[in-house]
């Protein structure tokens, strides 16, 4: 909703009581999650303490596959440096891939810095982030770029050509390995949404797949705000899901962190479009959680297995 409504901005510096604050990195802010006594004094005095961190500067190049995208980058860079490999430092994107992303999928790659241990995930403004929130800013805003002499911890490079569909498997995002390894695993529940990938352009790509399709499994849709709700209304999203079998229930969390609308019971298996997989974290201790991005969700949606969305072969309807 903050980037939606402008209330991140580039240049800001925003600590919120959710880890996943970070995702407005994306639009050019340093914004990190905090705990909620620090965060109630940072309203309360309007000062914060912070350790100026380091920097992890990653370099993307290339351009992504049919059915890969934002996601499996993200998830493709923590599988490479760990739960931790930043512990404590802002994961700086850029390169050619970025500078081509569509704002949604820079903010699924900012949103899961914190799984990599990030304190941030910062992206620079450039004139398709500074004209997205021109549409919604209420105030003024300045934006701010990383020196060209700035000093970095490490730097890594990634090219994103020939890339797989990336699943994390049961129990850490940082477990991620091609879908061509984990194809296969039958699941008991499909979840689609949450901060990660329910915006409009992940529930469009996965409805792309739905229609005129079943799904086969439990399938649970949580579209990630209100505003993304309504747009799916309208375009027939959602009754393309309904009539595909699946539930869609209001804007909101849900089943992300084990709180509602698809908390997993003893021993069940569930594909997720959401942030961690942690033990426990979708309900019960003994249930497995794999993560992946919207469409190959659709496809093990429509299967019951973990499912390469290109072994479906075309979509039925191309993704906004």
């Amino acid at each position: 909703m903050l980037p939606e409504k402008g209330i991140a901005l580039p240049g800001d510096l925003i600590v919120g009581g959710d880890s996943h604050t970070c995702t407005y990195g994306a639009l050019g802010a340093f914004a990190s999650g905090f705990g909620s006594t620090d965060v109630g004094c940072t309203m309360a005095t309007g000062d914060v303490w912070l350790r100026v961190p380091e920097t992890l500067r990653v370099i993307v190049k290339g351009s992504f596959g049919e059915f890969v995208g934002a996601k499996d980058l993200v998830l493709n860079v923590i599988m490479r440096i760990g739960d931790d490999g930043a512990l404590y430092q802002a994961l700086q994107w850029e390169g050619e891939t970025i500078d081509a992303m569509s704002i949604e999928g820079r903010l699924t790659i900012s949103n899961m810095a914190i799984e990599a241990g990030g304190k941030a995930g910062l992206m620079n403004p450039d004139e398709k982030m500074i004209a997205y929130c021109r549409e919604r800013a209420t105030r003024d805003f300045e934006p701010l770029v990383a020196d060209d002499d700035a000093a970095y911890a490490r730097t890594i490079e990634v090219d994103v050509t020939g890339m797989e569909p990336q699943v994390a498997c049961p129990s850490l995002p940082s477990n991620t390995k091609p879908i061509s390894h984990v194809a296969g695993q039958e699941v008991d529940q499909v979840y689609i949404g949450s901060c990660t990938n329910g915006r409009y352009e992940d529930l469009a790509l996965a409805a792309s797949f739905m229609a005129g399709r079943e799904v086969s499994v439990r399938t649970i849709v949580v579209p990630g705000s209100q505003e993304v709700w309504l747009r799916a209304n309208k375009d027939g999203l959602l009754q393309t899901f309904a009539e595909a079998g699946c539930v869609v229930s209001t804007p909101g969390c849900g089943a992300c962190l084990g709180g509602y609308m698809g908390v997993l019971g003893k021993d069940e298996r569930c594909l997720s479009t959401t942030n961690r997989n942690y033990v426990g974290r979708m309900g019960h201790v003994e249930a497995k959680v794999w993560l992946a991005n919207p469409a190959v969700a659709a496809a093990t949606a429509i299967t019951g297995r973990i499912t390469d969305p290109g072994d479906l072969g075309p979509a039925v309807r191309e993704a906004s």
